[in-house]
């Protein structure tokens, strides 16, 4: 990275994917940048296969680029093994998913513990953490319900709650609200957004819905696999 860039809490530097069949090679991402600041929210729009979610995973160290690099908070991540790779998703890095992805056999309050424990956090503590994030979710009296016994909405603040279990600095979101109906979407959306500004947690998420991404802080998309500002 640029010693004269102040380091963002994420930075993609010339990303670079590509993808070859029998036939053709397929070039997704070309030399696309995106800085992330903390407590910025962001919203990436694209049409479907412009390369919205390769994007996302790359960002988030589940696949590696063809060139470029990934910066999270100014340490550079391409050169980490497997290891070095998985400790930094799990203490730098949440993700939410368009299906919410809990385990059916657990609690939401056991949902939320899950990734605390396996980060080594000791269990008292972290119930203790997991009730005060879905109490803020609103969420404090469905502590023991599994997640057939929660709505749809209920669901996703479930797994928004688990991806910031870990106090990540970065909190990946890929269409979270497009298995909802418009109001529950709102409702969502709503809670996502309040844990950002409360947190200065970094948010980039992939959504087709415009109402919500006018509500964000700054809106990019992709062209021919660069990544370019939206007014």
């Amino acid at each position: 990275m640029p010693e004269s860039i102040p380091q963002p809490v994420l930075f993609l530097w010339q990303i670079e994917r590509r993808f070859t069949d029998a036939e053709r090679t397929i070039d997704v991402l070309r030399q696309a940048d995106l800085a992330i600041w903390p407590g910025q929210t962001v919203a990436l729009i694209a049409p479907s296969g412009t390369g919205k979610s390769t994007l996302l995973q790359i960002a988030g160290l589940l696949e590696k680029p063809d060139a470029g690099e990934v910066y999270v908070g100014g340490r550079p991540t391409l050169s980490l093994d497997d290891d070095g790779r998985t400790a930094m998703r799990r203490d730098e890095i949440g993700f939410v998913y368009q299906s919410h992805r809990l385990l059916p056999e657990f609690t939401a309050l056991e949902n939320v513990m899950m990734p605390q424990l396996i980060g080594g956090l000791a269990r008292d503590e972290a119930a203790q953490r997991a009730r005060e994030i879905l109490g803020f979710l609103g969420l404090g009296e469905r502590l023991e319900h599994r997640p057939s016994e929660l709505s749809g909405g209920e669901q996703q603040r479930v797994a928004i709650a688990r991806a910031v279990a870990n106090r990540p600095r970065i909190l990946l979101a890929d269409e979270p609200t497009g298995n909802l109906d418009p109001k529950t979407s709102a409702r969502v959306f709503d809670t996502l957004l309040a844990l950002t500004r409360v947190s200065r947690l970094a948010a980039v998420v992939a959504t087709h819905n415009l109402e919500l991404a006018s509500r964000m802080d700054r809106r990019v998309t992709l062209r021919d696999g660069v990544v370019v500002e939206l007014d």
